[in-house]
């Protein structure tokens, strides 16, 4: 059962940043408009988009896995505090909350592994 558990909780994890890179690629302009808005660099959106697309599809083949989940985490912690630090506002305090919560399921993911079901299984097996 763990290593069908590590699947679908990759799966599941994956979605979300396969989902939102693709979203960022259809709005770009309104995307890199909102990073201005907190003060980031605009110019900034294509790593975004590379860390959330490109990161979001080796987590789900269980790819470089435990190296990307620890990006990623770092990536929900930084949005968090980026974009969701009105704590007054209790919206944005759910999606501070959602940030670190999601952040810790990638640090559970470095510490297990991809699991068996995973190219980072296969090239292990090959190498051994």
């Amino acid at each position: 059962m763990g290593n069908t558990a590590l699947l679908v909780g990759r799966a599941g994890l994956a979605l979300m940043f396969i989902v939102s890179g693709c979203m960022k690629i259809a709005g770009y302009a309104g995307t890199q408009g909102y990073m201005e808005t907190a003060g980031l660099p605009g110019a900034l959106l294509p790593a975004v988009i590379a860390l959330e697309l490109g990161g979001g599809l080796a987590i789900l083949l269980g790819l470089y896995t435990r190296g990307i989940a620890i990006a990623l985490a770092l990536f929900c912690l930084a949005s968090a505090a980026l974009f969701h630090h009105d704590l007054a506002d209790p919206n944005q305090f759910n999606h501070l909350l959602k940030n670190i919560a999601i952040a810790g399921g990638f640090i559970v993911l470095a510490a297990a592994g991809a699991g068996r079901f995973s190219v980072d299984a296969m090239k292990a097996r090959r190498a051994g």
